[in-house]
């Protein structure tokens, strides 16, 4: 008869091999007994401990960057005569949903468990992505699917824009995902009426006051982010709110100079943020360079845009460190949030280029 505790066991030739391992000898109920509860109990939390890190550092990865022209044609059976123009950017807006709810671990922003709860530099990337994919649903539903001003809504994107700005942390009546989930339904909807050539009522217009009124939004979004990037080591600055116009005025008085500092344990926060925005981003605008290529072309304006991504695909580089540093300006230290800011700056700057060539090229 084998004895389990034994690192040794009889073969089924009868022969005595060495067979069970000690770790296997742990999990023996009869070591259990003669252990006692409290080196049963110790041994069970250091595994799940273990299992508990192992999952953490598996989830904290971010998303590669994908295809979208070969993405758009899985979504249409390969059939290129489909990819008519607003294909390719809805199937990424939905490649961008899918990635937040399907990639490893899931949708994090509202768990309440391990190693969700723990980790936050993945929650910071999903919120940088959301927003992104937010304007841009917004801006398919106002502006990309209307003629004119007094045209009617797409009934789908009616349903999408409303159930993607239900709030990212809510885990259960409903849940964040299960509203993410439909608004997901609604997009592929639409894309079916869109590469439907009978499905008279879904439409895309590729114009340059669509693609421009999308612009200005994103301009402001990573205006934003620049500035937030580069408190990482304080900054001292001027009020210029009301600065080229005399007459102008706001509600509550500040100071004429202040000075504003990210706080230490929110900078990695700030940091994946941007990065989140700025994976959606390239992707949107990878997107857009096919869907609107005759309008930039005739508008001698498909090479910023191809410039803009490149410059985008550095905000994507791999972080070597195994945290973001906060080094000073020109100090002996790394700053990776004033690399970054960096990185989006050139991005903003271009995109108002881009912008000025759309209105006036």
């Amino acid at each position: 008869m084998n004895d389990l505790s034994s690192p040794y066991r009889v073969s089924g030739k009868g022969r005595l091999t060495k067979g069970v391992t000690k770790v296997v000898t742990y999990y023996d109920p009869r070591t259990w007994k003669e252990k006692g509860f409290w080196w049963t109990g110790g041994l069970f939390l250091i595994t799940y401990i273990v299992v508990v890190i192992i999952l953490g550092l598996v989830w904290s990865g971010s998303p590669a960057t994908f295809e979208v022209r070969e993405n758009a044609l899985s979504l249409v059976n390969n059939d290129e005569s489909k990819l008519v123009p607003g294909v390719t950017t809805t199937a990424t807006a939905i490649r961008i949903a899918e990635t937040l709810l399907d990639k490893p671990g899931g949708y994090l922003t509202n768990d309440i468990s391990v190693p969700g709860l723990y980790l936050d530099n993945i929650p910071n990337w999903e919120f940088g992505a959301l927003t992104e994919m937010r304007d841009l649903v917004l801006a398919l539903r106002n502006d990309f699917s209307r003629a004119q001003s007094q045209s009617v809504e797409d009934k789908d994107l009616e349903i999408a824009q409303p159930h993607f700005n239900y709030q990212s942390d809510s885990w259960i009546l409903p849940s964040t995902e299960s509203e993410y989930r439909k608004a997901t339904d609604a997009l592929y909807s639409y894309l079916g009426r869109l590469s439907d050539e009978r499905a008279l009522d879904g439409q895309f217009f590729a114009r340059a006051d669509n693609l421009t009124a999308y612009l200005i939004v994103v301009e402001k979004r990573l205006g934003s982010l620049a500035q937030r990037l580069s408190y990482a080591v304080g900054q001292a600055h001027l009020n210029t709110a009301l600065a080229g116009e005399p007459s102008a005025r706001q509600s509550t008085p500040v100071p004429a100079q202040s000075k504003t500092k990210t706080p230490w344990l929110k900078i990695d926060d700030i940091f994946f943020e941007a990065r989140g925005y700025t994976w959606a981003l390239l992707h949107t605008l990878q997107a857009m360079e096919i869907d609107f290529e005759s309008v930039l072309k005739d508008k001698n304006a498909l090479v910023s845009l191809q410039q803009i991504n490149r410059e985008l695909q550095n905000t994507q580089n791999a972080v070597w460190s195994p945290m973001i540093l906060n080094g000073t300006g020109f100090g002996p230290m790394a700053n990776h949030s004033l690399v970054m800011a960096s990185y989006v700056s050139r991005v903003n700057a271009a995109i108002t280029d881009l912008r000025s060539l759309l209105q006036e090229g």
